[in-house]
């Protein structure tokens, strides 16, 4: 009998990445690791639904969103979220970060203080450094105050980020300029008095991304389809993003794409899903 499994995403927690998979089991992706899936040939896939409830049309979804929600869902999704804003009453604390993904890639954002490094994890942040903590509102006008005043961004493009992780400076050159930063940013009038500063304090997770001595990328998977697959093993595993050692180069699958699909175990060891080759027009963002 063959088994068919719903994933629900990767997650990253104290023991580094997993993949999520609906009904409650977990695959660990450490490095090494052999993935290996195909999608239920004259499969479809459904929207993942919204805040733990599924989507009451099962609606079908494109292969390329990296959302795998249908439009009511992902309004639903986002309704009372921190980054909409519209859950300015949140009363817990929120820490605010400046994040670095490569030389001249650094944005500023939020995040709730019980989640810790959690978010910047998810985002694939390289380097990261806390800025201040205090209430939502406050959080939010520092983020504000950052933006126009550093000229540094809320977000950055996944493509971009993939492009530069395999050519990365050491790991002690990439907190300068996230230091430089943060001396700018603290030295700034108009901070919310009830936003505590933090000192300057880079923490790296190049070792647990599993960046060091990465190849350069051959390619990025653009979409699962019914009856596709792919096999290869794991170089690194940063955000929502696994680098894949595979018969046809070093592939990166965004494992956002691979939500409400049906997966199985893959029987031959070979890549036949979509993929972008590095240098074609179009290349953007878009197991186990």
């Amino acid at each position: 009998m063959t088994h068919v499994w719903r994933c629900a995403g990767l997650r990253w927690g104290e023991g580094g990445p997993v993949l999520a998979w609906e009904g409650g089991r977990h695959s660990a992706l450490v490095r090494g690791k052999r993935v290996a899936f195909a999608v239920v040939a004259g499969g479809v896939r459904r929207c993942v639904g919204a805040r733990g409830h599924g989507c009451a049309a099962r609606a079908v979804v494109p292969g390329r969103s990296t959302g795998g929600r249908c439009e009511e869902c992902a309004r639903l999704d986002r309704a009372r979220s921190v980054a909409a804003d519209t859950f300015a009453d949140d009363p817990r604390p929120y820490r605010v970060y400046l994040a670095w993904f490569g030389p001249g890639m650094v944005k500023v954002g939020i995040t709730a203080a019980e989640r810790g490094s959690a978010r910047l994890l998810e985002q694939g942040a390289v380097c990261f450094t806390w800025l201040g903590c205090g209430p939502l509102m406050a959080a939010r006008r520092a983020e504000e105050l950052l933006r126009a005043a550093l000229r540094v961004p809320d977000r950055i493009p996944y493509a971009d980020k993939r492009a530069v992780r395999a050519a990365l400076p050491p790991t002690g050159e990439r907190g300068a300029e996230l230091e430089e930063l943060h001396a700018r940013a603290v030295a700034l009038g108009g901070w919310p008095e009830s936003l505590e500063r933090a000192p300057f304090l880079a923490v790296d997770h190049g070792g647990v991304f599993g960046l060091e001595g990465l190849p350069p990328m051959d390619g990025v998977v653009s979409e699962l389809v019914p009856g596709a697959g792919m096999s290869g093993d794991v170089l690194a595993a940063a955000g929502p993003d696994l680098h894949l050692a595979t018969g046809r180069g070093v592939l990166v699958l965004d494992t956002r794409l691979m939500t409400g699909w049906e997966l199985t175990g893959a029987e031959r060891d070979e890549v036949t899903v979509p993929v972008r080759e590095v240098g074609e027009a179009g290349v953007q963002d878009g197991l186990f």
